[in-house]
């Protein structure tokens, strides 16, 4: 029987109307909406079904409505799957848990609620992100390191999503120092759009006080292995799932890391459950030299989901 993983996507895989038929078809999917619209205080309903593409990406905005959105597609076809392993891509890491049942869904919502102000607070003068194309890992890794020197600023990769796409974050005199580099390199830097330089110690504060906010919820054991962002591992028992989830907003993502690590665990169906397929377009990147033994799918929506 071919092992299936289950994919959970984050931020950037946001588009208008997203979750609205699964809404509509269940008053149990409606009922999450509302609970992040009364967590968040904001209208999230008429942002993501009838808005504009600025306010969709306003991080306090996304983080509970594409998680609303991620979870209330999974609570759709979950009794059709029987999944090996989750994984999710930093804000979609939380779907993940509440997918494998190590936290309730709404507790999955009030956390990335939280999450969201957070990291949309923690954005220091200068502070951002840029993602690199184009080149392969150990350049970047060399190119980091010599902005760093440059500058005498914070740097760091925070995103590993394939071997020739990488995301840096840190200090405006290090990203400028790194641009410069990456363009000398041949390869192309995209400065994001984010109002912080997430995934690095830049946002340690608001890391700490979300760590204080997940010791107050009740963590489960997996009902099937979660592969973590900052590890690319699963974790075996609560308390270290908690842990590993505590230090998240700080830790670099290692999704090359996580595809290989499930691929090893012998998963050979990969499923996105979410809008869009970001990370459906990056298994073959990731998985490329296997690409005849794996197969995968996206499930964005309810006429999707009856394909399964």
């Amino acid at each position: 029987m071919t092992k299936t993983g289950i994919l959970f996507p984050g931020q950037g895989s946001q588009e208008k109307g997203m979750g609205r038929d699964v809404a509509e078809a269940d008053s149990a999917a409606l009922d999450l909406w509302k609970l992040a619209e009364r967590e968040s205080g904001l209208a999230l309903r008429e942002i993501y079904w009838d808005g504009e593409p600025a306010d969709m990406a306003d991080t306090r905005a996304l983080q509970p409505a594409l998680t609303v959105v991620n979870l209330t597609l999974w609570l759709a076809v979950k009794d059709r799957l029987a999944p090996c392993a989750t994984a999710g891509h930093s804000l979609g890491e939380f779907a993940s848990l509440g997918a494998a049942g190590v936290l309730d869904v709404e507790d999955c919502i009030r956390a990335v609620t939280l999450r969201g102000r957070l990291m949309a607070e923690s954005g220091g003068a200068g502070h951002g992100m840029a993602a690199v194309v184009k080149l392969a890992q150990d350049k970047v890794e060399e190119i980091v390191a010599q902005a760093v020197k440059q500058s005498g600023r914070e740097l760091r990769i925070a995103n590993y999503n394939t071997p020739a796409q990488f995301v840096i974050s840190g200090e405006a005199e290090a990203l400028d120092a790194a641009e410069a580099l990456v363009k000398e390199a041949k390869g192309r830097a995209i400065r994001l759009a984010v109002s912080g330089a997430f995934h690095s110690p830049l946002i340690k504060e608001a890391a700490d006080e979300f760590a204080a906010f997940l010791e107050t919820l009740a963590w489960k054991a997996p009902a099937f292995p979660v592969f973590h962002n900052a590890t690319a591992l699963p974790e075996p028992d609560p308390a270290s799932v908690k842990a590993t989830m505590q230090r998240q907003m700080t830790s670099s993502v290692l999704w090359i890391q996580t595809m290989q690590a499930m691929w090893t665990a012998g998963v050979r169906e990969f499923i996105e459950v979410g809008p869009k397929g970001v990370l459906f377009k990056m298994l073959k990147a990731n998985l490329g030299s296997e690409e005849e033994q794996w197969s995968g799918l996206n499930i964005g929506n309810l006429e999707q989901a009856g394909e399964l």
